[in-house]
Formats: C-alpha cells, structure tokens, sequence
C-alpha cells in the first residue's frame, strides 16, 4: 500500500509535559507551550506523552488531558500524535482507544521494553496495536532504551499493515535503515535530532525532535534546504545547529528543555522522581551550547 511520503509532516517535537511548582499537570501551560511550538518554532506535529513528555510517570488519566488540551489548542493547524506505547500490549490498546476518542491524529508506539520479546512478539505487538484502531501509527525504533531493536525483516513485514505508516528511527544505523526504505513505504523520521541531515540523504523525511523546542526554526529550515535541493544549505544549518542538536543530551534531554524553557519565562516546571532538576552548572553548559548555534536561552 502507498502511503502518504510525509504522513506527519516535516518537523514534529516530542513535547516536554508541563508540571506546576507542586509537580501537577498545567494544562493551561501545556496550551501556551503547545501554541509556541507550532506558531514561533514551526512544527508540523507535536507528539505528547512521549519519553521526552515524562510518560512512565504521568497516569493514564493525566495522558487523556493532556491530550484533549493540546488537540483543542493547536489542532486545527497542527497533528497531534500520542504516545501510547508501554510493554504490555493490552494496556497499549487501552492508551490507544482513549486516545483516538480524544481526537488524536495518530499514535507513537515504541518498541516493547524491558520484556525484551523475541522478534515475533514485536511483531505481534505492533499488529495488534495497528489493528484496535484506525489511527497512523509511527513506530519508535530505539533499541537503547526498550532494551529491543526492531530487526529489518521485522519492521518490513509490519510496514504491509495500511496503518503502520511511519518510524522515529533512534536506532543509529543508517545501513538498516536504508535497507528497510529500500523496500518499504515507511515514512522516516529522525529520533536524534543531529542524525537528521544523513538519515535525509538516505531517503527520510523529517525529524521528531528534542532540541526542537529551541532549534526548531533551524531544523525545519534545514529539512525545506535538503528538499529544494541545496545541499549546501542544509549542511551549513546542519552545522549551525549541531551544537545544541548533541547538546541537550549532555546530560537527559527532558532535564534539560525544561530548565531551558523556564529560563526563556516559557511553561516547563520541575520534572518528576526520578528524573531531577538540571543544576545551574548544567545550565550554565545548556545556555553555552545554544550560544553556539544562535540560540540565546
């Protein structure tokens, strides 16, 4: 089946969840942050309650009103796609039901983690998945975090489902990647936000960003320069913004964009146990790396 190149869009960022001083969900900074980042950074789609929105510590309540807030702020002129992924596939199916009623666009589905399921189980996981609703799913591929990659053979025969549309490849191998481009219609985007330009060059599409709530202007810049053609120009960005693509990853992205956001007055508040707060020595560092691709934080 062919399948929209650019189901998403070009450039989607994993949001952070925005929390009150007493660690609650702000839903009303959840909405302001939503809007800045379609309307001043230029995303195309956001993605809630993924690793970078704190997902393992927010309930499955909290996940549905969040959603609804960002959907009824932004989705008229932005996807919103939910992370519903967990390692228990009936739980997952649960996320995803409560999400396509809330209006969702479409579902991030990590890889089952921990568990470390034999490739059948993967596969079995995102089938059934992809069957209980009838939403787009993109695939998250990161074998460093679920503990599991999705072998080629695997994603290839996933991707024959009409729903399984698209990946957020964190996997760091462009050989496997090429491959599976090569012989399916799997729109990819980049899950490491300075692998962007080579997974490009390959055949991908966009970027499902991180430091994309600072460098998203930059980003999404950089992807329209590889589509018309300059290359040239897209390297140059490329460049400009690989001090803080690799930057906010010092020491834990979520950490990170929040004490950045909070420090720009933008919605943040303090992450959850066990994460902690970035330091002001890490700040410090964070301010630096911006610094160097023309961000001031």
């Amino acid at each position: 089946m062919t399948h929209d190149p650019r189901p998403f869009g070009r450039l989607l960022t994993a949001m952070v969840t925005p929390f009150t001083p007493d660690g609650s969900l702000d839903l009303e900074g959840a909405a302001r942050l939503a809007a800045h980042l379609v309307d001043e950074q230029r995303n195309d789609a956001l993605v809630i309650s993924g690793t970078t929105g704190e997902s393992p510590t927010t309930t499955d309540a909290e996940k549905e009103q969040l959603l609804r807030v960002v959907i009824e702020t932004v989705g008229d002129r932005a996807q919103v796609l939910a992370g519903v992924g967990t390692n228990n596939t009936a739980h997952t199916i649960e996320l995803a039901h409560a999400a396509e009623k809330a209006g969702a666009h479409g579902l991030l589905v990590v890889t089952p983690y921990y568990s470390k399921p034999p490739q059948a189980g993967v596969e079995r996981h995102f089938r059934a998945v992809a069957d209980a609703t009838g939403l787009p799913i993109m695939v998250y591929d990161i074998p460093h975090r679920a503990g599991t990659a999705i072998a080629t053979e695997t994603m290839v025969r996933i991707a024959e489902h009409e729903r399984i549309v698209a990946v957020k490849d964190a996997k760091g191998d462009l050989v496997a990647s090429s491959h599976v481009l090569a012989r399916s219609d799997l729109a990819y985007y980049s899950g490491d936000d300075a692998a962007t330009l080579p997974l490009l060059a390959i055949g991908g599409v966009g970027l499902v960003g991180t430091s994309t709530h600072f460098t998203g202007s930059l980003a999404k810049e950089m992807i329209e320069a590889w589509e018309r053609g300059d290359t040239a120009a897209a390297l140059t960005l490329h460049r400009k913004a690989l001090p803080l693509f690799t930057g906010i990853f010092r020491t834990q992205g979520v950490m990170l964009v929040k004490a950045g956001l909070g420090a720009l007055g933008l919605p943040a508040g303090p992450v959850r146990s066990p994460l902690v707060d970035a330091t002001g020595e890490e700040l410090n560092q964070l301010r630096q790396d911006a610094a160097a691709a023309g961000i001031v934080l």
